[in-house]
């Protein structure tokens, strides 16, 4: 028995909840990570893991193995790491997700770099607005927008992204150009004056998990406006909702740096300019018993002077 790949595979298992996530994540077949928790358990003389028909779960002599494996499989990778780095260059693949947006616009065009100074770090880039699992996916870090619910992961923030309300010219030459968030709101649908514009037309952005549209939001002073408005197109996708604003569909509120050069080439236009959206912030985000890897901490730095220049604060 390989000791050290069972315990590996052990941990992964315990951390993802099943033996099919370890085994893919780990790209080791599923019956060999079977007969290697077998063979560890035969050689412990104990149970670590208890099947359920919906999850694998630890038992107590299992967790309080897992407290200690993922001590010494971390001081082993580490200690791998510090000798490779006084004779070579970091090596190996890191596992980083990234929406589609930050993706295509800002991470994308600057991997040259990170190749020309990392030759043999190689990354799989996961590119999508879901929230993903990290443990459970085998990601080893993650850049996401807005509050972290989950204190059990370490989150560095690189930046805060400012918001502006848009919509194409062609779309507002039909629709009127608005003077004040409430002019957003659908009107009453029982008036009869129907040559009045019934509000605006809302380009959405929907939840993954709720899959419900997020209100606009609307700041000046002391005033708070959250709208809610008419959504004729919902996306969950951020370059696809730029690309439903560029279509000339209706209104909404993108980020700054994905509608500059489109502001600048006249295919969009801001409104309501005197009235702001509290930035949103960005953070790339890793598992805590991850944060003595090399790689990461080498992604990590590198990726926040990437977005250093789009920081809005």
């Amino acid at each position: 028995m390989d000791q050290l790949l069972a315990l590996r595979v052990f941990v992964r298992i315990a951390e993802s909840g099943a033996f099919s996530k370890a085994a893919d994540s780990m790209n080791i077949p599923r019956p060999t990570v079977t007969k290697l928790v077998q063979d560890l358990e035969r050689h412990l003389g104990t149970k670590l893991l208890q099947r359920t028909t919906r999850r694998v779960n630890v038992t107590p002599e299992g967790a309080a193995y897992y407290e200690r494996a993922t001590r010494l499989i971390s001081d082993l990778d580490e200690m791998d790491t510090s000798a490779a780095r006084a004779r070579a260059q970091p090596r190996g693949r890191i596992r980083v997700d990234i929406g589609s947006v930050l993706a295509n616009m800002i991470l994308i065009p600057a991997l040259p770099s990170f190749r020309a100074r990392y030759p043999e770090l190689h990354v799989d880039l996961g590119v999508s607005d879901r929230p993903i699992d990290l443990i459970g996916e085998g990601v080893d870090c993650v850049l996401r927008g807005g509050e972290l619910a989950d204190t059990s992961l370490v989150a560095r923030r690189i930046a805060d992204l400012d918001w502006v309300t848009c919509a194409s010219p062609l779309y507002l030459n039909a629709r009127g150009v608005p003077k004040h968030p409430s002019e957003l709101v659908p009107r009453d649908p029982g008036r009869q004056d129907m040559t009045q514009v019934q509000g605006h037309a809302i380009v959405g952005y929907f939840s993954s998990l709720t899959g419900k549209a997020f209100p606009l939001e609307f700041h000046k002073g002391g005033e708070q406006v959250l709208v809610k408005g008419q959504v004729v197109v919902a996306v969950n996708e951020s370059t696809a909702h730029l690309s439903a604003l560029l279509t000339g569909v209706g209104l909404g509120q993108a980020f700054k740096f994905m509608v500059v050069p489109h502001l600048e080439s006249g295919r969009l236009r801001t409104v309501l300019d005197d009235w702001t959206r509290p930035r949103h912030p960005l953070h790339v985000v890793y598992p805590s018993n991850r944060h003595l890897s090399a790689k990461v901490r080498l992604f990590v730095d590198w990726v926040a002077g990437v977005f250093a220049p789009f920081d809005d604060r």
